[in-house]
């Protein structure tokens, strides 16, 4: 009787290029990247921190014994806050574009296609003319973006169109030109040595200004926002099909859409109302996690939100030590976010 050869299986379900351990590890290094710039944006800056000022400090910090240094404050009360706020916008604007992308099967739709960043625009400038504060102006931002994703949603249904999605994406372009035509006419009426500078300067986004008292607000609304559609992700996958197909799936397309469009309009809106408009993160960030994990949502959605902290934490170390006068975070993610993204359509076509 002839022996029997034992063979090793040719496919495991372990092996590292499967699409779960590649999104892993996909995750894993970004999460290392993020680290690391983290470290870098700590030491950067016109006050220079070096290594072992760091780590002076950081003992301090935990009970070293020794009086407080100038780079303390620096590092925890200035550099600190700042970046973790440039991670948390950068990050759930990185999420809100993929999921609005996802949503309307559209590469071109960015988080401020349903009007989302036109109205806390408006809401912020509205506040900087009635005289408000900047915790007003910034809760003004806010509430005047879930006001516009509001309007259009309720507009939405009430025209009652045929194609749901088309419907929705114009009427946001709708809106979000009306919000920008208020919005000069704002600019027009405001005092021009006083309001104007400041409106304009709010428009151009910045995080010159973060708190730990500003992480502390945005931080629950864009966490929430963000675990939101997380736990829906599988789900989320199905909105990528025809209506008529996700609904024989067993999703409830419509209440699954108003969820998504709710979850991403509040992490955008948190977002615009702590730091201004800052453009293309959200219509760039989506495309580059989609090159490198695949449009599968649940994948796509943390490697989207990662490549965002990156990106914005970049561009905010850039705006803050590159020259000696700081320059506004949007107008670096235009000239950055342009090219990029005319690279991205080009490998596209490709």
């Amino acid at each position: 009787m002839a022996p029997t050869v034992t063979r090793e299986p040719t496919h495991s379900p372990l092996r590292f290029d499967s699409p779960a351990a590649t999104g892993a590890a996909l995750i894993a290094g970004g999460l290392a990247v993020l680290l690391v710039l983290v470290l870098v944006a700590m030491a950067s800056g016109r006050y220079a921190v070096t290594p072992s000022e760091f780590v002076a400090s950081l003992r301090r910090m935990l009970g070293g014994g020794t009086s407080p240094q100038t780079a303390d404050a620096v590092l925890w009360q200035i550099r600190l806050p700042r970046i973790a706020l440039a991670c948390l916008v950068g990050g759930a604007l990185g999420a809100s574009g993929a999921a609005f992308q996802h949503l309307f099967r559209n590469p071109l739709v960015a988080p401020d296609t349903l009007g989302v960043s036109s109205g806390a625009a408006l809401g912020a400038v509205l506040a900087i003319v009635a005289g408000a504060g900047v915790a007003v102006a910034a809760l003004a931002a806010f509430g005047g973006g879930l006001l516009a994703v509001a309007l259009v949603m309720a507009l939405a249904a009430r025209i009652g169109a045929h194609d749901r999605t088309l419907t929705l994406v114009l009427i946001g372009v709708v809106i979000a030109s009306l919000g920008g035509a208020a919005i000069s006419l704002l600019k027009f009426l405001a005092d021009p040595y006083n309001q104007l500078p400041a409106i304009t300067f709010w428009l151009m986004g910045s995080l010159a200004a973060a708190t730990w008292q500003q992480v502390a607000i945005v931080a629950p609304a864009i966490v929430a926002a963000v675990a939101l559609l997380t736990a829906l992700a599988w789900r989320i996958n199905l909105l990528a099909l025809p209506e008529d197909e996700a609904r024989a799936l067993g999703a409830h397309v419509p209440r699954l859409r108003a969820v998504v469009v709710a979850a991403a309009t509040v992490a955008t809106a948190a977002s615009v109302a702590v730091s201004g408009v800052v453009g293309w993160v959200g219509l760039v960030v989506p495309h580059i996690a989609r090159l490198a994990g695949g449009p599968e949502f649940s994948r796509l959605l943390p490697l989207a939100t990662i490549l965002g902290a990156i990106f914005l934490l970049v561009i905010d170390t850039l705006a803050r030590a590159a020259t000696a006068v700081e320059i506004p975070p949007g107008i670096l993610t235009a000239f950055i976010g342009t090219p990029l993204f005319l690279a991205l359509l080009a490998r596209r076509s490709a």
